[in-house]
């Protein structure tokens, strides 16, 4: 019987509107689960999930049927509705619009896991703006600055 074999990796990040730091620690965890089961719902494997108070790295296992910019826009709109209705944040929580996507090897997904894994100890060494621009350069995405994210400065 003919069948569709597919191997898609895609690490997504997602950065709180205007960048500000909302995501607190005490209810990460919650989130992440939160967003881990959204993922699944949609018939898609979450690898990796984790984050700062600012943004979020999610690695998905993805079928050639899903719509990514679907599955994304799921995440934000349902994660959002969850923050407000736990209570988690007592400011306006949005995620800001757009993304990236990233897509890698199967070879690839330990060292991508792991650097999701460490995202704290990373962004001890580089900001997410160096770290989002790093990001685009290795994979030769074109880019204008005034198209990235909202920067607080």
């Amino acid at each position: 019987m003919a069948g569709t074999f597919s191997q898609i990796y895609i690490q997504v990040v997602c950065a709180v509107k205007g960048r500000e730091s909302l995501i607190e620690s005490y209810w990460e965890k919650e989130l992440f689960k939160y967003i881990t089961g959204i993922v699944r719902n949609k018939d898609q494997k979450l690898l990796a999930i984790n984050g700062m108070p600012d943004h979020i790295h999610i690695l998905i296992g993805m079928k050639p049927s899903c719509c990514l910019s679907d599955l994304i826009r799921e995440i934000k709109k349902s994660s959002s509705i969850y923050i407000k209705d736990k209570k988690f944040s007592k400011f306006k929580f949005q995620w800001q619009d757009g993304y990236g996507a990233f897509s890698y090897s199967h070879s690839a997904l330990d060292n991508v896991i792991g650097y999701i894994a460490n995202q704290k100890e990373h962004h001890k060494k580089q900001t997410f703006r160096e770290e989002y621009k790093a990001l685009l350069n290795k994979f030769q995405i074109e880019h204008k600055d005034e198209y990235l994210f909202e920067w607080i400065e």
